[in-house]
């Protein structure tokens, strides 16, 4: 873990480090994903059912390449009630929340006379990556499906590796909930292969949405175009500002929350008080040993956290900007001061009974969110990433005879005499 404090003199230099880190894996995916995506495009199914042998262990043809509805809601009902009531909620919630965001179109005339306006119209059809093994997610399922539904998609189609045959019945729970209509047990860069380029089995879709390894996020820069995205996302990570009122264990916990995902994964704490630094770090070090998950929280403190002491809570927003955290907590007595000082994060929390958990459950914000800097220029998952935009043009004749001539004169400019003749017949 790396301690820096803003007083020192090579303080720049080690924050300038920090920033600039990459934490995505070293590994070398894009020739292999290159030439999964070129086969499952030339050979189809073909190659799913290969790579599916080779990866998951899993004979699609022999054991099923569906997961039907009856068995999502067979699973849902097997769940102990507490868990489906918490999974209701959430969906609700999430519901709710994405329900504000949908947009509205609008039409206008205006003072020429042209009408103008925009359409908001849903995908036909997306799909939703959902990882298989250690990141198998319920909650992900949730808050990638519910925005495609509330977007108006027709068809929402999930794609899920099952390992050896292993269905975890808690992602199934939520993929009833969420209305997913068609589940294909396939996974990895070939999953994806097939959802932007169709198989005989599996029809194209227009959107791919949803977390995964490296080679997925591989697969999907390079299937942008081919479909829309939701984005190229990497290592989570925690941005935790804190002063000395707080619980250190408190802190430590939500710290750790992130660190538990993945070894890549990183937490930073900024604070004011280096005792309450020091306290944070002992109670993390409490914390670790009582996790199912301390080898991996573990890896990713030692490697990737990071303790920053500055002089003031002032002085953290030009860092926070700088860092443009995934998650940014503001566990400190006035947050929404320190809010309005900050242009760069991918979700915020405000004060100190907010941690980060809530909003990967069921706080109601899309728990999808830029990584690795990227909310300096993009924003979390939203309805609108399952929907698309139409501008609409309409003049009469006043409404050409009142603007035709300049437009026909802008055409001679860039010498496109077509595009004038094309005004001027009208006129």
């Amino acid at each position: 873990m790396q301690r820096l404090d803003a007083s020192d003199a090579g303080f720049a230099d080690a924050f300038d480090a920090l920033v600039s880190a990459r934490r995505e894996s070293d590994a070398d995916v894009s020739a292999d994903v290159t030439a999964i995506l070129a086969r499952v495009k030339a050979e189809g199914d073909a190659a799913l059912l290969e790579y599916t042998a080779k990866f998951d262990g899993f004979d699609l043809d022999g054991e099923g390449w569906q997961i039907d509805g009856a068995q999502c809601e067979q699973a849902f009902g097997g769940l102990d009630k507490e868990l489906r009531e918490a999974l209701k909620l959430a969906a609700k919630r999430i519901s709710d929340y994405h329900m504000r965001q949908k947009p509205k179109s609008e039409s206008w005339t205006d003072e020429a006379g042209v009408n103008l306006g925009y359409r908001w119209n849903a995908v036909e059809a997306a799909g939703v990556y959902v990882p298989g093994g250690r990141a198998a997610y319920p909650s992900s399922v949730l808050m990638n499906a519910i925005p495609a539904k509330v977007a108006g998609v027709d068809k929402l189609v999930m794609v899920t590796p099952t390992p050896k045959g292993a269905l975890n019945d808690t992602v199934l729970a939520a993929a009833h909930i969420a209305g997913v209509d068609e589940i294909w047990r396939v996974g990895g860069a070939q999953a994806l292969a097939a959802l932007a380029y169709g198989t005989d089995k599996i029809a194209a879709v227009d959107v791919i949405t949803g977390p995964g390894n490296a080679w997925v996020a591989e697969a999907k820069r390079q299937l942008y175009g081919v479909v829309g995205i939701d984005m190229v996302a990497g290592p989570s990570e925690i941005l935790v500002v804190a002063d000395a009122d707080n619980d250190p264990s408190w802190i430590a916990a939500d710290l750790l929350s992130q660190a538990e995902h993945d070894p890549t994964s990183q937490s930073i704490l900024i604070t004011d008080d280096a005792a309450f630094a020091d306290a944070v770090c002992a109670a993390v070090e409490d914390i670790l040993p009582t996790l199912s998950t301390e080898a991996v929280a573990r890896k990713s403190w030692e490697d990737h956290g990071a303790v920053i002491v500055v002089a003031k809570l002032d002085d953290a927003s030009p860092l926070i900007d700088r860092l443009a955290p995934e998650h940014l907590e503001l566990a400190v007595e006035n947050p929404q001061a320190l809010f309005g000082q900050i242009r760069h994060a991918g979700s915020v929390f405000l004060g100190r009974h907010t941690p980060e958990a809530m909003g990967d459950y069921l706080a109601g914000p899309n728990h999808v969110l830029p990584t690795g800097r990227r909310a300096r220029f993009s924003s979390g998952l939203s309805v609108t990433d399952f929907m698309k935009r139409t501008s609409v043009i309409g003049l009469n004749a006043k409404a050409m005879d009142a603007l035709g001539g300049l437009a026909a004169t802008l055409a001679d400019a860039e010498g496109l005499p077509a595009h004038a003749l094309s005004v001027r017949k009208r006129l």
